[in-house]
């Protein structure tokens, strides 16, 4: 096996891309790109750091006849290794956190109720509610409801910071946590099963309102019709984000499911996509809303959250098959 191969099959191994070597290597990755295309071979320095990163003996990276990897008599190794305590610490804690991030998600859903709701009031005329009373109130209630959601996020994110590179380096386990992890998976899937169920067919019967609201023709009935469509959909995510981060947990354990070793190099330039496009939907919404053109009434602007998830979803889904397609 030459050079170009063994670095091709120790790089997956440890679960990189050809950026994040070069950027380990403190080198371009067209010059990695060049060693795993057997364009060029790397200088004694760079064949040292090799050596460390990934845990194996020069002579194996420069010998092509060394078929087998000969490891570095302590036998390093360039991923972190989890053991036991950790992994069933990481679990209690990724329960514990499960209701929690699933009240903050369903929070983000509803946050818009108080805003549509107190606009259909106002447009009926009921309790002497003026336009520009429900829309400041409606806002103030909207970010209120936002901030207790971030406020949880940040709260579950710091009781798990230590166990972060679960979610985006490859790892190895001690003996014992992958059995652990698979037999808990095992015992977890019927209560699984069930919330994805559950939250299916909320999701599903979360347009009837709107359906039944469209036959009756009244405007206000259709606000109120779309304020029970978000705490139907925010009830079934609720089911489905207190199942998943716990299942979640053991995928990360496992490496398997969205958490395999490709999946979590390309874990992290989701995350930069997601932080990106949302700051561009709330620019959009504020431009919208209170712009030049706006109408500075946020409660007929809700339209523009709805549009911007179900794109959201589509481009993460492109993104992905991207990225895998050009691995």
């Amino acid at each position: 096996m030459i050079f170009a191969d063994k670095l091709i099959t120790l790089r997956k191994k440890a679960g990189w891309s050809q950026e994040e070597l070069a950027e380990k290597l403190n080198v371009t990755r067209q010059s990695v790109s060049k060693w795993e295309g057997a364009q060029s071979v790397p200088d004694i320095d760079k064949i040292l750091q090799l050596s460390c990163l990934f845990g194996v003996t020069t002579d194996y990276l420069l010998k092509d006849d060394a078929a087998e990897p000969e490891y570095t008599e302590d036998d390093t190794s360039p991923l972190p290794r989890v053991t036991l305590a950790q992994a069933n610490d990481y679990l209690a804690k990724a329960r514990a956190n499960a209701p929690k991030l699933a009240l903050a998600t369903a929070l983000c859903v509803v946050s818009p109720i108080p805003l549509l709701a107190l606009g259909a009031l106002s447009e009926a005329g009921l309790f002497g509610i003026w336009d520009d009373l429900a829309g400041g109130i409606g806002l103030i209630a909207l970010l209120v409801i936002i901030a207790a959601a971030v406020a949880i996020f940040m709260q579950c994110s710091a009781s798990v910071r230590a166990y972060e590179f679960l979610q985006k380096q490859a790892i190895e386990t001690e003996y014992g946590v992958t059995g652990l992890a698979k037999e808990r998976r095992d015992a977890f899937a019927p209560q699984y099963d069930k919330a994805n169920i559950l939250g299916t067919v909320l999701c599903v019967l979360s347009a009837v309102p709107v359906f039944a609201a469209m036959m009756v023709g009244a405007s206000f009935l259709v606000s109120a019709s779309i304020c029970l469509v978000l705490a139907l959909v925010a009830c079934g995510v609720y089911a489905f984000v207190r199942v998943g981060t716990v299942r979640d947990a053991m995928d990360q354990l496992l490496e398997e499911g969205d958490y395999t070793r490709p999946n979590k190099a390309i874990k992290s330039r989701i995350n930069a996509l997601t932080a990106a496009y949302w700051l561009v939907v709330v620019a959009i919404f504020l431009w919208y809303t209170f712009g030049p053109q706006g109408n500075g009434q946020p409660q007929y602007s809700w339209f523009i959250w709805a549009i911007g998830g179900v794109v959201y979803a589509a481009l993460v889904i492109a993104v992905k098959a991207f990225m895998k397609k050009n691995r």
